[in-house]
Formats: structure tokens, C-alpha cells, sequence
């Protein structure tokens, strides 16, 4: 459920994104084996061209990986990230991977809880609401310059989420200044939650927390029995303040998901 759910949300963004932008961004769309595969000819930050939710409808095989790549190459995409559940990995992946060049990139993890074992903790002195269509726009700007990216073409992306009904995106307002954002995606009894992120002159205020808290309570309302949540792997001896977040209100870590990069430069398949 938690793979499904993170797979359909991503591909909700990229297909959802108005068709100019999704031109200037070089954005396609398709669904393989169970699974989407994304891409953003035009990233500018490396991060939307990925392919996940695999392994549950069929399983992860050489065939399944030359039809992503071969989607990607057809694209013109220079690099993606393929993003498999270890509980799915077949015994022969290294062969599978080697075949493509995949390298092992940074790594995420998958956390999840009952919504009724879901404590956010202290919220915020700002006001939480949800968003609507006439903030969108500065909500999408907000949450992408928190994350530290780019605004042109990518908050158009994340703007037309704000009508998709499966989205219901949350902002914090300091008076009459929104300093931060996130979203919560329902897929049946699974609520993910997503673009979590905030100003850097208002951090440590408890926005992320409170944020948590209402799209819980979103969750709850919208008849989700499960939570979930990824955030990047810290690495040894650092500290990733949404991990610390999302484990405070109650969420647990279920498993690290290793991200396997693919180049179309160096590909060593006959066809790359």
C-alpha cells in the first residue's frame, strides 16, 4: 500500500501539470508493470525522472527493467532513479541492474503507522488551513523555495494538485505571510504524506509538526486507517529533521529503499 500510494501521488503531479508547463518541463508519463515510470526531460533539480511501485503486480524482472529503460531512451532522458522495495528485489538484481549500469544512489525511508497510533506532538503559534485554489499558487512557490528549488514550471506542477481530489494541501501563515506547506495524497485506506517543507526564516517554529498534525487529522477525516511517509536516509552521524518529525507524531520506519541511478551516457546495454 505505501508503494502504491507514493507511486500514484508522483504520477498524479507530473501527469496532472498543465500541458504548457508540462512542455517547457519535458514531462511524460506512462505506467509499466504495475508501477510508474516519470519523466522530466527538463529537470532542473534531478529529482522527477523516477520509476517505483514495482514487484506487486508482476515481479521484478529483466524484462520489466528493459521496458523502463527503453521508455526512458525513447524520452531522451538522460538520467532517472529506479526505486524498488527490498522485500521485492528478486535474487539475481544484481545481474539485472549490472545489465544497465544502475548504480546504488542515496537511500530513502519508507515509515508508516495506524492512524489511531498517530501523536503529533506541539504544534505552532501560526495559523494552519487548508489551501485553496486562490493560494495555490503562492503555496506552490513557498514549498518548492523550501525545498531549495527552482520555481518556473515546477509550481505549476504542484499547483494543479490543489484541485485534484485525491490532494488536500495544507499552508501555515505568519499574519498575512505563508512560510510553509505540505500535502497529504488519499488512496483508499492509505494517507501519504508529502511536500512537507518550510521557509528557512521559519524553521524550528513547529510548522512541519503542526503540518503533520492537521493532514492526520485530514487522514482520519477522509477514512484512512494507515499513514505514510519517506524522507531521505540520513547518513551515519546526521541528523534528517523530517525523520525526527515524522517519528515524534508516531510514525515508524518500516524499511530503507535503496535508489538505483540509471545514465543514458553510461549504460552499458547494446541499445543505450
Amino acid at each position: 500500500m505505501a508503494e502504491a500510494a507514493e507511486a500514484d501521488f508522483m504520477y498524479a503531479y507530473e501527469a496532472g501539470t498543465p500541458a504548457a508547463a508540462q512542455e517547457r518541463l519535458g514531462i511524460a508519463v506512462e505506467r509499466i508493470g504495475g508501477g510508474v515510470v516519470l519523466s522530466m526531460r527538463n529537470d532542473p533539480v534531478s529529482y522527477w525522472s523516477k520509476a517505483l511501485g514495482f514487484g506487486f503486480t508482476e515481479p521484478v524482472a529483466r524484462e520489466l527493467v528493459d521496458r523502463i529503460v527503453s521508455f526512458y531512451r525513447a524520452q531522451g532522458t538522460a538520467g532517472a532513479v529506479i526505486q524498488v522495495a527490498p522485500s521485492v528485489l528478486p535474487a539475481e538484481w544484481d545481474e539485472i541492474r549490472l545489465a544497465h549500469g544502475l548504480e546504488p544512489a542515496t537511500s530513502w525511508v519508507k515509515l508508516a503507522a495506524p492512524i489511531e497510533q498517530v501523536r503529533p506532538g506541539a504544534g505552532t503559534r501560526l495559523r494552519v488551513a487548508p489551501v485553496g485554489e486562490s493560494d495555490a499558487v503562492e503555496w506552490a512557490q513557498v514549498v518548492l523555495r523550501g525545498f531549495g528549488m527552482p520555481i518556473e514550471g515546477l509550481a505549476e506542477m504542484l499547483a494543479a494538485s490543489v484541485d485534484h481530489p485525491q490532494f488536500h494541501p495544507y499552508g501555515v501563515w505568519d499574519g498575512a505571510d505563508l512560510v510553509g506547506g505540505a500535502n497529504l495524497f488519499v488512496r483508499g485506506p492509505v494517507g501519504a504524506l508529502n511536500a512537507g517543507s518550510t521557509l528557512p526564516s521559519h524553521r524550528n517554529l513547529g510548522v512541519q509538526s503542526a503540518l503533520i498534525a492537521a493532514r492526520a487529522e485530514a487522514a482520519r477525516a477522509a477514512g484512512c486507517r494507515w499513514l505514510i511517509a519517506e524522507t531521505g536516509q540520513p547518513a551515519e552521524g546526521t541528523k534528517n529533521q523530517s525523520l525526527a518529525n515524522l517519528e515524534r507524531a508516531g510514525l515508524r520506519v518500516r524499511y530503507a529503499r535503496q535508489n538505483w541511478r540509471w545514465q543514458a551516457d553510461t549504460d552499458p546495454s547494446p541499445a543505450a
